[in-house]
């Protein structure tokens, strides 16, 4: 599976998570209080790389419009870094990769006002 496909069907799982969520508020209370437990069963599979890696999941509430989110993710670490084949590939004929800041609008909520673009 490609990176690409890998990265799209994490974000189709995680729009099935959500959706869940704003339907169901006993359901997000629960996935707020038991992560892994409410994950594994909403799935129906177990989260096996999680429980190797030892790494914890946190889910946050932020569903108030009033207050803005901002997630600060780890560092990455270059130095551990390896490339696919089709990535040397793309290096090697002269294609590139470009690693970019997450695009962050802000704004008052009108679709229709103006909002300013941090990149």
């Amino acid at each position: 599976m490609s990176l690409e496909q890998s990265q799209e069907n994490a974000q189709k799982n995680l729009n099935k998570l959500i959706n869940k969520c704003w339907e169901d508020e006993n359901f997000k209370k629960e996935l707020i209080e038991n992560p892994v437990e409410t994950m594994e069963t909403f799935y129906g599979r177990t989260l096996d790389s999680n429980k190797k890696s030892k790494r914890k999941i946190v889910v946050n509430d932020q569903t108030d419009p009033s207050v803005v989110h901002i997630n600060i993710p780890a560092k990455p670490n270059f130095d551990d870094m390896e490339l696919s084949d089709a990535e040397l590939e793309a290096v090697a004929g002269g294609w590139f990769v470009q690693l970019g800041w997450t695009l962050i609008c802000f704004g008052d909520g009108d679709p229709g006002g103006t909002s300013v673009s941090v990149e």
